[in-house]
């Protein structure tokens, strides 16, 4: 099919649905009322501050940028956990991961009783339709699904050539067009760009290559200040600008259709960046996620919101927007209501605090142990509980992980071998602790005088207080949403880790707690 083809078909949906390309009322949802197409755009590894939105002078992101000046740019909005698999699971289904079974671990797998958005949507008529990466890595199959949780149909066959290693061949915009294409007419769409980038491999050098400069890089205080760590990250920012030409593309299809002012995009990641300290972990440079959101008139354009937002309070706002009810048993709240509130700051009061958690990443420890931990973040503070303080948070430095190797939960990468190589030099080894070593049972920090969290307050006892506070409104939380952490129990160390073909299981030992 040719563009002018598809220009065509696309068009003539728009033509029946409406001005705009605005979709008629959905069966199911509230009668008389439109629905919009829904665009959701998550790269995979992204920290907040790394779009030029955010002030990053380096990575040149234009089009994540025009859907943040056209709509809403949220300054504090985070994953539900610092992992793909988990962080993606919250998002399917609203829920927090300790309530999600084996679909709260990576490698794991999806239990067919939790009902996810998508499915919704799809049963209210929505053509649904996703990319490359939708849930995963996991396998879904053993639960009982017949396909990904993220859509029926993937969407992967136009094929592009990137022009550096690392990058997927898969031609992201090319295949959306396949799925506008065998849209019918008037039906509304969900669809879900799930691109690879920016996972780690990288090809070395490439950022530099490209033409940025390592001087202009800014280096997060948790990571050692040299050329090696420099251009690492812009290899990173390069895989990044890569995501958000797609965008583009992808803007630019829906434009030409005139679909573009009835489709609410959302633009995201799944969890921080594969860098020491940050993925995998419960601090800023792992869970907080870059995200805007654009939705013609019915969102007031150039805004910047800090109310917490989880992403899992996507599913919620999904189906608000498409008129479908919302289950009891999300425990994500919508934020619709912010959206279209044209306001600007604090909006919503309630919104002052954001949960975050994590359980087993890579199999990194002795018969495959996660390291367990919960979080509050408010404004002015991030409380960290953690379960299992004699593990190594980064994975055990004598266990091999595929194919991370030592500290496995860190993706492997020339930070990560730089950081190994010279953990005794006098600028490295105050940061190789914080990144690699044990932790204690609490943490607590100051994030307005310590953005990159580096300063445990937990035993300061100025703070004895705050963290007193944290810590009961966590637990609270942890009750009324049944995380089974805070009755003494722990199911996640023993579910099955599904890695390609290999099927690894954990042996049952007679324990309470571990």
């Amino acid at each position: 099919m040719n563009r002018r083809e598809f220009l065509r078909i696309v068009g003539q949906s728009a033509a029946i649905a409406g001005v705009g390309g605005c979709a008629g009322s959905l069966p199911g949802s509230r009668a008389g009322k439109a629905a919009p197409n829904i665009l959701f755009c998550i790269s995979d590894d992204q920290s907040w501050l790394h779009a030029g939105a955010y002030g990053d002078k380096v990575v040149q992101t234009p089009h994540f940028d025009r859907i943040a000046r056209e709509g809403v740019l949220f300054t504090h909005a985070f994953c539900a956990s610092p992992c793909c698999t988990p962080s993606r699971s919250a998002i399917l289904t609203g829920q927090e991961i300790w309530r999600l079974e084996e679909a709260g671990v990576l490698m794991g797998t999806f239990p067919k009783k939790f009902t996810v958005f998508t499915e919704l949507l799809a049963e209210a008529g929505y053509h649904v339709g996703y990319v490359h990466k939708g849930w995963s890595p996991g396998n879904y199959k053993v639960s009982g699904w017949e396909h990904n949780p993220a859509g029926a149909k993937k969407y992967s066959k136009r094929r592009r050539k990137p022009p550096f290693k690392g990058a997927k061949a898969t031609d992201y915009a090319g295949n959306f067009a396949d799925f506008l294409s065998e849209r019918s007419a008037g039906r509304p769409f969900f669809f879900w760009y799930g691109c690879k980038e920016p996972h780690r491999s990288y090809e070395k050098g490439s950022g530099v290559r490209a033409g940025k400069r390592l001087e202009d890089v800014v280096v997060p205080d948790s990571l050692p200040d040299v050329p090696e760590v420099r251009s690492d990250i812009c290899d990173y920012y390069l895989e990044i600008e890569w995501f958000d030409e797609y965008l583009g593309r992808m803007i630019k299809l829906l434009e030409e259709a005139g679909e573009l002012e009835n489709t609410l995009v959302v633009v995201t990641s799944d969890n921080g960046t594969p860098f020491p300290r940050a993925k995998a972990n419960l601090y800023d440079l792992g869970v907080r996620m870059p995200l805007a959101v654009r939705w013609g008139s019915r969102v007031p354009a150039e805004r910047i919101v800090d109310d917490f937002v989880s992403l899992a309070d996507l599913a919620p706002t999904f189906l608000e927007a498409a008129q479908v009810r919302i289950p009891s048993e999300m425990t994500a709240r919508s934020f619709l209501d912010v959206l279209v509130s044209g306001k600007s700051g604090h909006v919503d009061r309630r919104r002052d605090r954001v949960f975050t958690a994590s359980e087993r990443v890579t199999w990194c420890r002795p018969n495959g142990a996660g390291y367990p931990s919960r979080a509050i973040r408010t404004h002015r503070r991030l409380y960290i509980r953690n379960y299992e303080p004699d593990r190594w948070p980064a994975g055990d430095p004598d266990i091999e992980a595929w194919p991370e190797g030592v500290y496995g939960d860190i993706n492997a990468g020339p930070t990560k071998t730089y950081m190994i190589e010279h953990k005794d030099d006098p600028e490295v080894a105050p940061l190789f602790g914080p990144a690699f070593g044990k932790r204690p049972a609490e943490e607590l920090y100051d994030v307005e005088a310590d953005p990159w969290q580096l300063h445990n307050l937990a035993d300061d006892t100025a703070y004895s207080k705050d963290k007193a506070e944290l810590a009961a409104r966590l637990e609270r939380y942890q009750r009324r949403t049944r995380d089974p952490r805070i009755e003494g129990k722990n199911p996640w160390d023993y579910y099955a880790y599904y890695q390609g073909d290999i099927v690894k299981r954990p042996v049952k030992v007679n324990r309470s707690s571990r």
